[in-house]
């Protein structure tokens, strides 16, 4: 019986094409991850570095804080706002002359500002001899100007110290108008901070977000000394110094403003 071969054709793989290649190994997989981050930090936390030592001895340079997003989505729908206290990151008013930063010299943007929130829409601030009134009262500044007295640069005489804005130098004091909030740099040096007393107030839509921890580095040296008496600007005026302590910590309201009416 005559046997007949029957050859069974081998299918060849038709070769994919190269945007389907490209979306399954490349775009989709990495697109879903930076989907995942974008989605991450725009809604539920993002982290931002210091940069500066306006808000020494509370946060010093290079420090890196968590920016819970979720509160201010919260916000935008009426509920919850920001209290006084609380550590704001925010875009500054377009007249504030600070120096721009390059971006890979493409273009040139102006960095958010990190400042304290001292007082909200209808508040009357006053500043003077360094010390601050809200609505009459006098804010327990322990939580900062204590460091400053202590190394000796509480600046009490200065025209900062003594006047809450620049640009209405004979107002014994402002009001915060509606929609706006006024900020305040923690550092009391005589140059220590830009903030409301310099560039006005700033519109609430401005906030990025509130500075609710800190995550970098992950330890730190306790103590922190400025030499007053050096023309030194910036983190170079600091010496670090003391034991190594755990840097991981939340930023809480001080208590001293819970105390006001």
């Amino acid at each position: 019986m005559d046997s007949v071969e029957t050859t069974v054709p081998v299918e060849q793989e038709v070769p994919k094409g190269f945007w389907h290649k490209l979306w399954r190994e490349i775009i989709r997989p990495y697109g879903e991850t930076i989907a995942s981050v974008l989605l991450f930090t725009t809604f539920l936390a993002t982290p931002v570095g210091v940069q500066g030592v306006s808000m020494m001895p509370n946060l010093r340079d290079g420090e890196r804080v968590i920016i819970p997003k979720y509160e201010q989505w919260l916000h935008r729908m009426g509920i919850g706002q920001y209290s006084r206290g609380d550590i704001l990151i925010f875009k500054p008013p377009e007249h504030v002359g600070e120096q721009k930063v390059s971006f890979l010299g493409l273009w040139q943007y102006q960095p958010f500002l990190i400042k304290r929130l001292i007082g909200l829409p209808g508040d009357r601030i006053r500043v003077n001899s360094g010390n601050v009134f809200i609505n009459g009262e006098k804010l327990d500044q322990d939580f900062t100007a204590g460091y400053w007295d202590k190394q000796g640069c509480w600046d009490q005489t200065g025209f900062l110290a003594n006047h809450a804005s620049s640009d209405e130098p004979d107002k014994e004091e402002v009001t915060v108008p509606e929609g706006s909030y006024f900020v305040m740099g923690d550092n009391r040096t005589a140059s220590g901070s830009t903030d409301s007393r310099i560039f006005g107030m700033v519109p609430i839509e401005n906030v990025s977000g509130r500075a609710g921890l800190i995550v970098w580095p992950i330890v730190r040296k306790r103590e922190a000394k400025f030499d007053c008496e050096k023309e030194i600007q910036g983190s170079e005026g600091f010496e670090y110094s003391g034991e190594t302590e755990m840097n991981w910590r939340l930023l809480q309201r001080p208590s001293a403003f819970s105390l006001l009416k």
